[in-house]
């Protein structure tokens, strides 16, 4: 009978990095690196060449120089007087901000609709067929500008709101839909309203405690708990009684027609809107069929066996289809995610102002540093995108299959 071992071991001689088993892998992993190395080496040394022939360097000084243009939509203090890394960094909040809002808005619809495809009404099946064919075989941006029109066109302006025979008026006297953007109550934070949000942020930790020490007894040892009810009340309760014992110190300012446009309040454009619901109507439809199939993914022996023990559909869904199927479904939302924050770049399309439109746009344009800005916009977002997959990816890992 023969045997295998390990080569005997004995000097080191150059000829095993390519005869030895044990380093080849490393000697071609070694040569193929230098090769990038060089390549890249090569590129940035003609890039410099090329812009020293052209009497060019590469300086990022500009970035210090008053940018000299307006941005309609900002979340921070900024004129026109402020620099241009000022105005990169309001695009990059701005684009953070529809990233944000569009991945949740697009997770909730994604997966109604993706349980909704599964239903057993036929009606309702065949509606979000039609919603998940419709929206995701028409481009993006097509819906973008189509949501934008409607806005425009639909909505009264703010010269409607004037007057007793005003045409449009306002939603509970706190929101105003206008073709310029949305309006909507801001909240005015005095003397110990931090600790009312502390308490808010603390209810909120204790509804995810909560949440996964019933996980853990219904799985260890079988007793069901409720956490509907408590979860609500550990979400209004707390907050409630430190707003009042704090003294109320958190108020709302409303806004008001003054002039000819409405004035206080959160001012929302309807550029940031129309990008906003765009893309998570869009997206939601590629997350509806992620959905859809780490559902079917799930073996329907599971769904039986669980219903042959008494337990109610929503149950079933929840802790027995759900959990298994999240080992399907997040690695493509992965994947959806990332896409909708580089979509977010065609928010110039509709006057939207995020960092494309900033730092590659218009600042390109006045300064000429096509290459520093070009540079700058490929970082943040693989930033931004090795961000997003690192953090998916930690979730993934809690969510998927552990075997005992």
């Amino acid at each position: 009978m023969s045997t295998y071992s390990d080569p005997p071991s004995g000097s080191f001689q150059l000829s095993m990095l390519i005869n030895d088993t044990r380093y080849r892998s490393y000697t071609f992993q070694f040569v193929a690196l230098l090769l990038l190395v060089l390549g890249m080496a090569y590129l940035g040394w003609n890039l410099v060449q090329n812009l020293a022939a052209a009497g060019l360097n590469i300086s990022y000084q500009f970035l210090g120089e008053p940018a000299g243009y307006d941005i309609n939509q900002t979340l921070i203090p900024y004129t026109s007087q402020s620099s241009h890394w000022q105005a990169s960094m309001v695009g990059v909040l701005n684009t953070l901000l529809v990233a944000f809002l569009g991945c949740i808005m697009a997770t909730i619809i994604g997966v109604a609709v993706g349980v909704l495809r599964l239903s057993n009404n036929w009606i309702v099946r065949q509606l979000m067929s039609i919603y998940v064919e419709i929206f995701r075989n028409v481009p993006v941006l097509v819906w973008i500008l189509i949501i934008m029109a409607i806005f425009i066109a639909v909505l009264p302006q703010p010269r409607d709101f004037r007057g007793d025979d005003a045409e449009a008026s306002m939603f509970l006297n706190a929101f105003a839909f206008t073709g310029r953007g949305f309006y909507s109550p801001a909240p005015i934070f005095g003397p110990g309203s931090g600790v009312v949000v502390a308490v808010f942020l603390a209810s909120i930790a204790g509804i995810f405690a909560l949440r996964n020490y019933a996980t853990k007894a219904l799985y260890q040892r079988g007793q069901l708990i409720p956490t509907l009810w408590p979860s609500i009340a550990l979400f209004f309760i707390p907050a409630i009684l430190a707003f009042y014992i704090m003294g109320r110190p958190i108020g709302l300012e409303y806004p008001e027609l003054r002039g000819f446009n409405f004035q206080g309040g959160v001012f929302m454009r309807n550029s940031l809107i129309a990008l906003w619901f765009a893309l998570s109507i869009y997206t939601a439809a590629f997350i509806a069929e992620n959905v859809r199939a780490g559902i079917l993914a799930v073996s329907k022996g599971q769904t039986e066996a669980a219903a042959s023990l008494g337990m109610r559909p929503n149950r079933i869904m929840n802790l027995v289809v759900l959990p298994q199927a999240l080992r399907v479904i997040i690695p493509p939302l992965i994947s959806q995610y990332l896409n909708l924050t580089k979509n977010s770049s065609l928010a110039i399309a509709v006057g939207y102002m995020d960092l494309t439109g900033t730092l590659g746009g218009i600042t390109l344009n006045q300064t000429g540093r096509a290459i520093e800005c070009i540079v700058l916009l490929m970082l943040f977002y693989l930033t931004i995108s090795l961000v997003i997959s690192a953090l998916m990816n930690v979730y993934n890992n809690a969510v998927k299959l552990k075997e005992r």
